[in-house]
């Protein structure tokens, strides 16, 4: 083989390589969480829980009782959220939908600035379907919304969105309260209000 051959062969190699090593840094899972100013921050690799991942709830340097990190990966215990008294949203929704996108600045915000006085919670169903299988998911994004006594949120006449309510079959009791599609911050807190979140907090 001649040296134009070799050269030839040798580029083409550089070339796959190339592609490889783009397509690989592409392709790395790795989970982020919205930074302050707008920034990203890695938190840990997708489908790998690190210790410090795991204390994020109760490790942090700003603990606060009743704070949960905004994305859910493990199962839900509901006793365990109404064991803090305060109220809760979960939203079912995923990263690639669009009114789940147009919410999440929202889901961020409000998890933040409410630490210690509301419960808001983010679940991605398409990366963990079963976590929405206690729950009536039709369609995303649905958030579940229940008062700082533990009960399904009952809305009074004056909100200014339409929820869903889910009773049991067997008693009639009310099960769950749910809104279907995207949902404005204000109309989150509106319900939070009436769920026990004081307006001037």
């Amino acid at each position: 083989m001649n040296k134009k051959g070799l050269q030839r062969i040798a580029v083409v190699a550089i070339i796959v390589l190339l592609v490889v090593g783009v397509w690989l840094v592409k392709n790395q899972k790795t989970v982020f969480e919205r930074g302050e100013g707008g920034g990203d921050k890695q938190i840990a690799d997708a489908g790998q829980e690190t210790e410090s991942n795991q204390n994020d709830v109760t490790g942090n340097a700003e603990a606060v009782e009743g704070y949960f990190p905004l994305h859910v990966t493990d199962a839900i215990d509901l006793e365990e959220l109404k064991s803090y008294e305060l109220p809760i949203i979960i939203d079912f929704g995923a990263d690639s939908c669009v009114p789940c996108k147009e919410m999440a600045p929202v889901l961020e915000k409000l998890n933040e600035e409410l630490k210690g006085k509301a419960i808001v919670l983010f679940v991605d169903v398409w990366k963990y379907g079963e976590l929405a299988a206690d729950f009536p998911v039709q369609v995303i994004p649905t958030q579940i919304l229940i008062d700082a006594e533990g009960n399904p949120y009952t809305p009074s006449e004056n909100v200014s969105v339409e929820y869903m309510q889910y009773t049991y079959r067997d008693t009639g009791e009310l099960a769950f309260t749910a809104h279907q599609g995207g949902i404005t911050e204000e109309q989150l807190m509106e319900a939070l209000v009436e769920m026990g979140v004081k307006a001037d907090d």
